[in-house]
Formats: structure tokens, sequence, C-alpha cells
């Protein structure tokens, strides 16, 4: 059986910025033939009236039981709450994060409830499936998110000046990781007119580093990654030696970001207490990977804190500090999902299991596991 109607309930994540669809993807959808259905109040957060849904081929629903009740699909950016994913059955699919780390709950009710489950974060990193990779498209902006906020904290100019008075030395900054989120930082910092440094434990992203301008860090150092691109973790022995060349340059640094990130695990500590005191006040840090543990030792996930006068900032949900950005993306890597399964002669979505991109992220099925990268990661193998 296919998925012909799809419901967008509104985000309950108290901290959450972004919404799951905007109405130029509600159109997009539309047009397919799919029917779609609205929680009252999607889009208030970000000044989107219900009506813009209505005229874009919506319906609108007030609560979460009367949408289930209309659609097939359950289109979210974070998992809806217990009670109401255990209303949902076998003839539902929920399309969505799972955070499946974070919150192994959510995939237990999933399979309590026999629903099945799109993991947005389980979308190969293949050229195919690069216009539905939710997890890419957020991190660019996370990475664009952490410069911006590090120049706003940040008691210094970024640019090189020029003045009548004397000249002004740009700012000096280290980018730690150089995946998505780190490239668009090192990019976004040059165009600020900073001194950007970059290290990643994997050589053969140098030359993208470069290409943006930035100078590689060459630790002696180097790791491999996984076939879909992620850091492979180091060795204890490889942590220490990265440490204890990394602190020169984080001395150096008015600003330091990170971006490190493991999938499935939480990140590795990369810059230690003693690294942090070893910079001057004033100076920043971004722990950009906050949501996951972070990769500064003295970091409080979600919030801000001074050590020696250097300020080190684990916010999370980076992403969602430009959410109207962050929420068209987000909307464009679902309907360009749904459409890559939407079969036009039938107008329904096709779970096709033979498909790459399905198979890696479909998730829960009949009430298991039927991802193995998932079961594997959770454990349950």
């Amino acid at each position: 059986m296919g998925i012909r109607s799809f419901f967008a309930p509104v985000d309950r994540t108290p901290e959450e910025t972004r919404v799951s669809i905007l109405p130029a993807q509600v159109k997009k959808l539309a047009d397919l033939g799919a029917e779609v259905v609205i929680e009252r109040g999607l889009g208030a957060r970000l000044g989107v009236p219900d009506q813009a849904y209505v005229d874009a081929g919506a319906t609108l629903v007030s609560e979460w039981d009367e949408g289930l009740n209309q659609a097939d699909g359950i289109l979210a950016l974070n998992p809806p709450d217990r009670d109401s994913l255990l209303k949902m059955d076998q003839t539902k699919i929920l399309i969505s994060y799972l955070h499946p780390f974070q919150h192994p709950d959510v995939v237990d009710s999933l399979c309590q409830a026999k629903a099945k489950a799109l993991c947005m974060e389980l979308i190969p990193r293949t050229t195919l499936a690069q216009k539905m990779d939710a997890l890419s498209s957020q991190a660019s902006l996370a990475g664009y998110a952490a410069v911006i906020l590090a120049a706003e904290k940040l008691d210094r100019v970024f640019p090189m000046m020029m003045t009548p008075a004397g000249t002004l030395s740009p700012a000096r900054v280290l980018i730690i990781g150089a995946g998505v989120a780190g490239l668009q930082a090192i990019a976004t910092a040059k165009r600020l007119g900073a001194r950007v440094e970059a290290y990643d434990t994997r050589p053969q992203v140098a030359t993208e580093i470069t290409s943006l301008g930035a100078k590689f860090i060459d630790l002696g150092v180097s790791g491999e990654q996984t076939d879909q691109g992620y850091a492979k973790a180091l060795t204890d022995d490889q942590i220490a030696a990265q440490r204890a060349a990394l602190a020169k340059h984080c001395a150096q640094a008015d600003i330091i970001i990170t971006t490190a990130a493991v999938f499935g695990r939480k990140a590795p500590v990369i810059i230690t207490e003693e690294m942090v005191d070893g910079m001057s006040p004033g100076s920043i840090i971004i722990d950009g990977a906050a949501e996951t543990g972070g990769n500064v030792a003295c970091s409080s996930p979600g919030e801000e804190v001074e050590r020696n006068g250097v300020r080190v900032i684990a916010l999370k949900n980076l992403a969602g500090r430009v959410p109207v950005n962050a929420s068209d993306m987000y909307s464009s890597n679902l309907c360009h999902l749904i459409t890559h399964f939407w079969n036009k002669e039938t107008k329904e979505m096709r779970l096709d299991e033979s498909d790459e991109i399905m198979a890696g992220c479909l998730a829960v099925k009949d009430g298991r596991i039927t991802s193995d990268r998932l079961k594997h990661l959770l454990g349950k193998a």
C-alpha cells in the first residue's frame, strides 16, 4: 500500500525554531497529487500564516489525532512524543529525524506501535541522495551560524583594517573538523576577512581546506573516514598526540570552532581544559558538537561558560539560528525524498526497498529495526 497523504504537526520541542515544511513545498507535493494536512500554527514561529498553507493546497486540522487519522505519513523535524508515537500503527509512516542515539526510546516506541519510519539521519551520502541529505543541509547552516555567533561575541573585528591610527591585524580563526559544517565555517570566516587555519584527521580534505583560502594544519596524526564520509574515531595514542600538537595552534587563536563528530557515538573531546587555559582572555570557542556531548572538555551543552576569561559557547541547534533558511532546506529535503519515490501514475509514494536510498533510511518496519546500520550502532545487531 502506497502513501498518498501527509500530515505535518507543530513541533513541540521547546528550543526548536525551525518548521518541517513550508508552503512552497506543500504546493509541490499537492501538484504531485498528494494530500497535505497541516496542524494549525505550524508556521507561526516563522511568521508564516495558516492561510499561506491553505493557499498552497493544504488542509488545516487542530490537533495530532485529527491529522493522524487523515494521513498515511507524518512529516516532522523532531519526532513527536512517546504518547503520540504510540497512537500510530502499521499503516502509518514517520519521516523525520529520529535522534536514535540520544533518544533510543523513539525507536522503541515506533517498534511497539508497529509503525514504519524513515530516518533522515540515515539518508546515504551519495550523489543521487544529495538533495535529500538533511544532515548536510543543516550542517552547512550550522557552520555559517557558528562563525556569525563568534563574530558577535568577539571583542575585536575580523578583517585587517588600515586606519590613520594604525593597522588592525585580522582575527585568527581555527576550525577543527572539515566536514560540511567545518568547510562552511572556513568559507564564512574567510569572507569576513579572518586569518583561518583548519585541522581534520582525514588528510584527503586538505585540498578542500586550502581551496577555500585556509591553511591546512598537519599535526602528523591521520585517521580514516567511513564510506559515508565521516571521520573514524582515533585511537587513544592518536588522541594524545593530536592534543599535544594542537595546543600551540589553540594558544594563537582568537576563535576556535569545533565541528568534529563521529556518527553514532559521543563526540570526541579534542580541546582539553589545559588547552583552553593556554588561550588569551577574550578568546571565543564555539563547540559545534554540543548535541552529541561536545568537543571541548569544559563546555556545557546548551550553555555558555567562561574559563579564565575564555568564553566557551556550546549552543545546540546552531542551524536553528537561521530558521527561515534551515526550514526551507529541510522542507526541500523532505520534498525531494518523497518525489524520488513518487509514482506519478498511481499518485502515491512507494517504499521501494530495492532502492539504495530507501534501504539506507528505512529504520523501522513491522515492529522491528530494519536498518543494519542502526542495529549495529544501537548494539542490537
